[in-house]
């Protein structure tokens, strides 16, 4: 009985962590590949899973068949993430969204939610009613907390591996969703078969559990997931003529074909559209800075290349090479598969070599120099995107271009009004621009700026006569790019214009570790689609390292003043200094999410990987402090000591990757530095993992009821990770960066010390 509850307890953890790695890529397509979300939906995860532990699993003292109980969550909870898949998937549907829309951060906040309910709070429940049948099996009450906590864990260690190297690889959402039903039946069957099968209950349960088997069989067999999976996307899509749906590393592509016209979605956004695309902006993007520049021979364009600019590109007869790589290597693969005449004719041209390969990625890696970097990507909407709008990128980019050498990059825009937030999003970037390139050339356009920098003066000095005249001398057969057209966007009036637009916008850096740019892209969207939160993102963006200093030092004096009033107001300190770890707990899962996304832009494919990686952490940590649990005399000054820790990480941890990020570029060991991830997810999943055994104990010492000690705590590490959820992935990420997000944490952990420190000193 004991072997068959730890397997039921390992296939537990196993199943929570793939439902929430697939409901987390569903969410990311829905909410347009924005990694802030991440955040959002695992805050969600955790409190929901809190309010199951805590107050759903607390009926478990009330319960007599607990183990039958317990199947029976299990089997909600397997149906629930169903419906969860096709939830997310029709969620643009029930809030009235067209395709290509976004959604708003608040409408994201509750309908994740909402969407997460059942599934999280069922899986809360379990640990609980997992604690209180694992004392009962093994007759250990104090470790068995501790125990559960560990088996779980290794389950999500195995589920990370499995989602990274064969779930997300070969099977669809609604697989999943299958092949986890069948695994917690089997599960549950096996775990029953231990009880004595006489009663009502026993008997009732076996023969659901027998159906059950038979009828997810049956679908296996006829492959119902697959034609559900089919279904869903096709009413997702609004049932337009989809031709392929497909993840990637990257994210999500899909491709809508509609009298012969694509449009190719990357994560629910449109990217590329063929064989007709914008030709007014796709000449204007290529056609001016090629004009500006006096001899264009070799040229690099990132992304959104297929479908006019390359073509475009290719009317200049100096042209000689043009290097074409897209962030998501399998699009121009798709390209090829769903050709158009125009894009075979560029895919296919001598001059043309298309490279599979991030392009950031093979910038960093490649020696070669450009005339011009072209960057197809218009916003820094993501943090896929952002890292090519950063500092870093642009001080790379400078490295590849020749003395003479342009970059030129798109934002949103206008040449009559531009609000706030995108009066931040053009000063942000262009003041980054600023810190790298001497000389930037801003064209404003209607719906598009067009940045030309360049670390020679020319740019600006070369006028629009110069201009037009090369338009004739190099016999450009153009549809929009019309010599009056170059005259109108080359006006001498329009720098001083745009230098007073932003006089008052933010001057602050957008780099890879603080990413402005998709903090002010965000609140521009927000904008748009949530107008309410317009006054909450100039709050957010008020944020400081100061002030979260000073906001340190009022808790510490509220917390002074209301012991002088109630002695018992914080217990022994134990749930406080737990939330903090749970908020430390989950900024360090961010903290390393985020920076991995920052470098590589592939953390869709390893974010199972890495959060494995932070789970076997905790399960080691886990198991080492379970194992010398009655050893320890000193439980407070362990605790403490382990606190200490977690503030040193807090602060060491973004200087590591700060330091290793800047010593590995450009090196062929640049690689190398994703095992880093994985060593950082393990040390910092030890430190979370070692104190709940160690919590257990000193907080049982107070509380007679292992249930209701087990769930509080739970509940308290999962409270903490919602707080660090929300305000860690929209707030502190973006705004105070990774080296300020490292210190707040330290703060916080630092206000949990001080607390539990001086309550333990006064016990004594």
């Amino acid at each position: 009985m004991n072997v068959r509850f730890r397997i039921a307890i390992v296939v537990m953890g196993l199943s929570g962590l793939v439902a929430e790695i697939v409901l987390l890529r569903e969410f990311l397509i829905v909410f347009a590949g924005n990694e802030l979300c991440i955040g959002v939906i695992l805050a969600n995860w955790l409190v929901l899973e809190a309010f199951g532990s805590f107050v759903l699993g607390g009926t478990v003292e009330k319960i007599k068949h607990r183990i039958e109980a317990f199947t029976v969550i299990t089997l909600l909870f397997s149906l629930s993430l169903f419906l969860s898949i096709l939830g997310i998937r029709l969620l643009k549907n029930a809030l009235g969204i067209s395709i290509g829309e976004g959604i708003g951060f608040l409408a994201m906040l509750y309908a994740a939610f909402l969407i997460l309910l059942p599934v999280s709070v069922l899986h809360g429940a379990l640990f609980t009613f997992g604690c209180r049948i694992y004392a009962g099996v093994s007759g250990r009450e104090a470790a068995a907390v501790g125990k559960v906590y560990i088996f779980e864990t290794v389950g999500t260690i195995i589920g990370g591996l499995a989602c990274t190297y064969l779930l997300i690889p070969y099977l669809d959402a609604f697989q999943t969703a299958w092949g986890l039903a069948m695994l917690n039946v089997v599960a549950c069957l096996v775990l029953t078969a231990a009880i004595r099968k006489t009663g009502r209950y026993p008997k009732m349960l076996a023969r659901l559990l027998g159906g059950l088997i038979v009828i997810l069989g049956w679908a296996g067999l006829t492959g119902q997931a697959g034609r559900l999976h089919r279904n869903t996307i096709q009413a997702q899509w609004k049932n337009q003529q989809i031709v392929h749906y497909q993840n990637s590393p990257y994210g999500n592509i899909c491709i809508l074909e509609n009298q012969g016209q694509y449009i190719f979605f990357q994560d629910g956004s449109p990217t590329i559209i063929t064989p007709v695309p914008d030709m007014a902006f796709v000449e204007a993007f290529v056609h001016l800075p090629l004009l500006i520049h006096p001899d264009p021979a070799n040229l690099f364009i990132l992304s959104g290349g297929a479908g006019g600019m390359i073509d475009a590109a290719l009317k200049h007869p100096s042209v000689t090479a043009i290097v074409y790589a897209e962030l998501d290597p399998l699009l121009p693969d798709l390209i090829r598969k769903y050709p158009t005449p125009l894009t075979e004719a560029e895919l296919t041209h001598p001059k043309v070599t298309v490279k599979s390969m991030d392009g950031r990625l093979l910038l960093e890696t490649s020696p070669e120099r450009f005339d011009a970097i072209f960057i197809g990507i218009m916003a820094p909407s993501n943090l896929q995107t952002n890292r090519l709008f950063t500092r870093e990128f642009f001080a790379l980019a400078r490295q590849r271009l020749q003395d003479d050498g342009l970059l030129v990059i798109g934002l949103p825009g206008s040449m009559t009004y531009l609000n706030d937030e995108l009066k931040d999003l053009n000063g942000c970037v262009f003041h980054t621009l600023k810190r790298v390139f001497d000389h930037i050339r801003i064209v404003p356009g209607d719906g598009r700026n067009l940045f030309i920098a360049s670390a020679a003066p020319g740019i600006l000095t070369i006028g629009r006569n110069q201009v037009v005249a090369r338009l004739d001398q190099r016999k450009l057969q153009t549809e929009a790019m019309l010599p009056w057209h170059i005259e109108n966007k080359l006006h001498d009036g329009w720098p001083g214009w745009f230098a007073r637009l932003i006089e008052d916008s933010s001057r602050k850096i957008n780099s890879d570790f603080r990413p402005m740019g998709l903090f002010y892209s965000i609140a521009h969207w927000n904008a748009l689609f949530a107008p309410s939160l317009c006054g909450i993102f100039k709050t957010f963006e008020m944020i400081s390292v100061k002030a979260m200093v000073l906001s340190t030092v009022l808790l510490l004096l509220v917390y002074v003043i209301f012991r002088t009033l109630k002695a018992d107001l914080v217990g022994t300190g134990v749930p406080l200094s737990i939330i903090t770890t749970g908020f430390a707990g989950m900024l360090f899962d961010l903290m390393i999410i985020f920076t991995f996304q920052s470098i590589y832009g592939y953390v869709f494919s390893w974010i199972g990987l890495l959060v494995a990686a932070f789970m076997a952490g905790t399960a080691c940590g886990a198991t080492l402090m379970t194992i010398n649990l009655n050893r320890i005399t000193h439980d407070v000054r362990w605790f403490l000591k382990i606190d200490l820790l977690i503030i040193a990480f807090a602060l060491a941890g973004p200087v590591l990757f700060d330091a290793a990020h800047a010593s590995l570029v450009g090196s062929g060991r640049f690689m190398a530095l994703r095992m880093l991830f994985l060593v950082v997810a393990f040390i910092s999943g030890i430190l979370i993992g070692a104190q709940f055994p160690l919590a257990n104990k000193i907080y049982l010492e107070t509380s007679p009821s292992l249930s209701r000690s087990a769930g509080l705590l739970y509940a308290a590490d999962l409270l903490g990770g919602w707080l660090g959820g929300i305000f860690g992935a929209v707030v502190l990420l973006p705004v105070l960066g990774l080296v300020g997000t490292g210190i707040t944490v330290a703060l916080l952990k630092l206000t949990s010390v001080i607390v539990l420190a001086d309550r333990s000193y006064r016990l004594a």
